[in-house]
């Protein structure tokens, strides 16, 4: 243990808050306005939909940043949820970061990525003959196999660049990210500014307003914007490179969070104002087309599906980027206490976990071949939700257990603010169950096919932990 190498805190706020806000605008920032538009056909539910989501986003990382500001470490829920239940639930999550909740997220960004790449230099039909191949008559890994490669190459090639170091990974996303935010509030400026928009007929020229929405269609509607909020949690992951980790995690998650929702609240609003609902309902049921490419074409035609494309293609980059980072973390932190295999949790040269990067990369690979990008997505926020619900519960047991504890963070509007969240949490996952029975099946297959695993590792580790020379956290 004593030649072991550590991970290195060299992170602060900026990056915290760079990392937040990274790992959350990707792709549904572009895409999922078209499918609220099918579910819910009015304007002004649409956007209720994003507020909601958002404040219900925000309540969330107002909790996970009390549980953070006590547990910081590498691992992120991983480290809160041994601490607050158990070694086998904490397994859980990490089996289930494994099998779905992160390596479909890196998978799904990926697809959007070259999509994009596809709408701007056209990529050759392979395997065309295979097409309509099935497993099962739910995955058929060859369609559009063209486009699928290049997702799966450019997670091998964001997998690679990570394994040479943190700062490389990091100053990527930086580089990207403001390029990013740049592009999105051009986007706003010249689509409100434009002749075509018309904020005033957002909420008041609509018939659709008068149609009743059900309890399960406006939360099947938050799926996918809770898709476009998904990842902020991930920063915790890389909690053991973060400095004063106890105090820069729950405040770069919070301002991070603010950041995300304003952003997306304007470019909506753009969205809406150049493009009536009919439109969205076409974009959808096409299947094929990205909403902001459809918007930006009707202020800019040719030359503005060009730039959106472009920019769309920046945000997938940097969003894969940082999750490809951020998500290896849980897994070295589960194998150096014996609860995942052996070989990932050891750092390379350049102190960064290697083995753990490229095991993500292979299995988020072959998930790129098993789905379509709303299968994969309404997958992810299914199994998501179930941990982070457990996790705000962990702010009541964690003020039971450790009642003394310093707490750099408290909850605002506790026990309001976690109650009402966790309740959410379990609403959603039976609307997602009623609504969504095939992703919530395939999700829940692969969340308990970690519990033979377990023991299996159980078996054969027992019940050693390793001591982590890291869990002096500032």
């Amino acid at each position: 243990m004593g030649n072991q190498r550590n991970l290195v805190r060299a992170l602060g706020l900026g990056y915290v808050i760079i990392f937040v806000v990274a790992n959350i605008i990707g792709s549904g920032v572009y895409k999922k306005i078209a499918p609220m538009a099918a579910e819910l056909h009015s304007s002004s539910w649409i956007i209720l939909a994003w507020v909601a989501g958002g404040v219900i986003t925000l309540f969330g990382a107002l909790s996970n940043a009390e549980v953070a500001g006590l547990l910081a470490d590498t691992g992120g829920e991983f480290v809160y949820l041994k601490k607050i239940y158990n070694r086998f639930f904490a397994f859980m999550y990490g089996w289930s970061l494994f099998t779905i909740i992160q390596t479909a997220t890196i998978s799904s960004l990926a697809y959007v990525f070259a999509q994009s790449l596809n709408s701007i230099i056209p990529v050759p039909e392979i395997l065309g003959s295979l097409q309509h191949f099935s497993v099962g008559g739910v995955f058929f890994p060859f369609q559009d196999f063209g486009v699928k490669l290049i997702a799966i190459s450019l997670i091998l090639i964001l997998t690679f660049l990570n394994i040479l170091g943190l700062k490389s990974g990091a100053g990527l996303s930086k580089a990207i990210l403001y390029m990013v935010v740049a592009g999105i509030f051009t986007i706003i400026v010249f689509g409100l500014g434009s002749s075509e928009a018309s904020l005033s007929d957002v909420f008041t020229n609509e018939s659709a307003t008068r149609a009743s929405v059900s309890i399960s269609s406006f939360y099947t509607a938050m799926l996918a914007a809770f898709w476009a909020y998904q990842g902020w949690v991930s920063v915790g992951f890389i909690g053991g490179e973060i400095k004063d980790a106890r105090r820069n995690i729950p405040r770069g998650i919070v301002m991070g969070v603010f950041v995300v929702i304003a952003v997306y609240l304007l470019v909506n609003l753009t969205y809406l104002s150049v493009l009536s609902i009919p439109e969205l309902e076409q974009v959808h049921a096409a299947g094929n087309q990205i909403a902001a490419v459809e918007a930006v074409r009707s202020f800019w035609g040719t030359g503005g599906v060009l730039f959106i494309s472009l920019l769309i293609l920046l945000t997938t980059l940097g969003c894969t980027n940082a999750s490809v980072l951020t998500g290896s973390r849980p897994y070295y932190a589960m194998a150096r206490e014996k609860l995942f295999f052996s070989g990932i949790g050891k750092l390379n040269r350049f102190n960064v976990p290697s083995n753990s990067l490229l095991w993500q990369g292979i299995w988020a690979s072959l998930l790129v071949l098993s789905g379509t990008f709303d299968q994969l997505t309404d997958m992810v926020i299914f199994a998501v939700f179930i941990f982070y619900g457990a996790t705000t519960l962990g702010v009541f047991i964690l003020r039971r257990k450790m009642p003394d504890a310093h707490r750099p963070y408290k909850v605002w509007g506790y026990p309001y603010v976690p109650a009402f969240y966790i309740l959410f949490c379990v609403s959603l996952f039976l609307n997602t169950v009623v609504a969504r029975p095939r992703e919530a099946a395939i999700g829940l297959v692969l969340i308990l096919s970690g519990i033979p695993v377990y023991f299996w590792l159980k078996r054969k580790y027992g019940n050693a932990e390793v001591p982590d020379e890291n869990k002096t956290m500032d």
